[in-house]
């Protein structure tokens, strides 16, 4: 087993967790079988390239984030991106309405400053 298998692996897991998605839910979203993430989470497979993104777009996560490369910037911009990047990643439907939403929070604490 590879060191860096097993980091990702655990990165994999934790984000998996956070998200409050089991196993069984994440390797159903990626079409694979729970085994393969049970596989993958412990550093003992290592996946293609195909379903390493498949996993990212499910976590919402960047991909540096996810692979454990430590990204430029603070903290609040690495929050911000994976913001971003879970709402590129919505239907268009759904990211007018989080776009507009977010958008009507801005002039109310715009509002509220002045």
């Amino acid at each position: 087993m590879s060191q860096e298998l097993i980091i990702l692996g655990n990165h994999i897991r934790d984000c998996r967790k956070e998200k409050h998605l089991s196993q069984e839910t994440l390797a159903e979203k990626a079409e694979i079988s729970p085994n393969t993430v049970s596989r993958i989470e412990c550093g003992q497979m290592a996946m293609s390239v195909e379903i390493f993104m498949r996993i990212v777009r499910i976590l919402g996560m960047d991909v540096s984030e996810l692979l454990g490369v430590q990204s430029k910037g603070s903290g609040e911009d690495r929050e911000l991106q994976a913001v971003i990047y879970q709402i590129q990643h919505l239907r268009k439907n759904e990211r007018k309405i989080v776009l507009s939403s977010m958008e009507a929070m801005v002039n109310s604490i715009r509002k509220y400053r002045s």
